[in-house]
């Protein structure tokens, strides 16, 4: 008995969070991909539409995890250096409030994905519903990237601005590196005004980037029992 196209013959499982994040892309554009996984649903997503549709896109990845999974999927990649314009982006989020602004940074990737993010013309955020939260801070910490060569006074400085946090290790124990060669210190964030803070750790010598990303969404959609919600910025 021949049994071999068992599973081939499984349907497979929709990703609806993720076929929503791709579903405007369009052939010609130049797409960035975000970093973590949620975002690698989506780059999975869009694969599949590439595959399916013959679509014709240059993708930019926001770290070396999110190139390999591009690579693996054949999509065409381009070098972000040689850039001026991203027309859209898809990207998760660890954090969001009810203002759509953001915290971001578990993956570690947060200068690359602010960049591609400044860059874009369109930029939509992807989360379940379990990721918003009523201030930030509050289900997470804040990671603050920062040169190695002022590791120690950095610190001094972001305890003397109320931020108490360690320096992210691997599992095995080792300095967690980003992609940049930067450290990362994730700090502790009481309920504080986010958009004050976020000036004062743009003004810390030695600190390259944050995880508050508190205007970069346009969109954001969510993954609920209900379906596929959205928030979308109002225009000013």
């Amino acid at each position: 008995m021949h049994r071999g196209s068992a599973l081939s013959s499984e349907p497979k499982v929709a990703d609806a969070l993720a076929e929503a994040a791709v579903a405007e892309i369009q052939s010609g554009m130049t797409v960035g991909l975000g970093t973590g996984r949620t975002a690698s649903r989506a780059v999975l997503a869009l694969a599949e539409r590439v595959r399916n549709e013959n679509l014709k896109i240059r993708c930019v990845p926001t770290s070396h995890a999110t190139e390999t999974l591009a690579r693996s999927q054949r999509l065409e990649l381009a070098d972000f250096a040689m850039i001026e314009h991203v027309d859209y982006l898809f990207d998760g989020a660890d954090e969001v409030d009810p203002q759509m602004r953001m915290l971001k940074g578990a993956g570690g990737a947060i200068v690359r994905e602010r960049m591609v993010a400044r860059a874009a013309g369109k930029r939509v955020y992807i989360i379940d519903e379990s990721k918003l939260v009523d201030r930030l801070g509050q289900r997470t910490t804040l990671p603050v990237a920062v040169l190695a060569f002022g590791l120690a006074s950095v610190r001094a400085r972001l305890r003397d601005m109320a931020l108490h946090g360690v320096v992210r290790r691997t599992l095995d124990g080792h300095l967690f590196l980003t992609d940049n060669g930067s450290l990362i210190i994730d700090v502790t964030l009481e309920d504080r005004d986010v958009a004050e803070l976020a000036c004062e750790l743009n003004d810390v010598a030695g600190v390259i980037d944050h995880g508050l990303f508190l205007d970069e969404a346009d969109e954001i959609l969510i993954d609920t029992p209900r379906g596929i919600e959205k928030m979308v910025r109002q225009e000013a």
